[in-house]
């Protein structure tokens, strides 16, 4: 007989109905929160709590979502406004050219060191946005 913790499943993230009853949910495209559960996906758990240092690109979400790049930052602009998210370290091209993923957090999850989670998207109010830190962009040079 095989010992069921050894079993692997894959990797899955639970939605509560308390987040999904929320006005900030409810207000949330489908994209945005098809985008949600994949950067809750990129949550290693309780033990090896990375909140605060969550990266997903958004060529990489586009991937995941079957959408073009620009659907999936809309997802991500999204997610701030409500305050599903918060970038904890922007992004930004390094000194050899080298760029740097956005970090997040997530508010929902409690951060490393912290007794709560945050929940700022339980505070939010139609009309009253949080902040949005998009990511660096880089110049398009056009050849003279």
């Amino acid at each position: 007989m095989k010992d069921r913790r050894k079993v692997k499943n894959g990797k899955y993230t639970k939605m509560t109905l308390n987040l999904m009853s929320t006005p900030a949910w409810r207000a949330l495209s489908t994209k945005a929160q098809a985008l949600y559960i994949w950067l809750k996906l990129e949550w290693k758990g309780p033990k090896r709590n990375n909140n605060g240092t969550i990266s997903l690109s958004c060529r990489a979400a586009a991937t995941k979502m079957s959408v073009t790049p620009n659907t999936a930052a809309a997802g991500f602009r999204e997610l701030q406004k409500k305050g599903f998210i918060t970038v904890t370290r922007p992004s930004f091209l390094g000194t050899e050219g080298e760029a740097r993923l956005q970090l997040y957090e997530i508010t929902e999850l409690v951060m490393p060191g912290s007794k709560a989670p945050r929940h700022l998207y339980a505070k939010w109010k139609e009309g009253s946005d949080f902040e949005v830190i998009a990511p660096a962009k880089t110049e398009t040079r056009i050849k003279k």
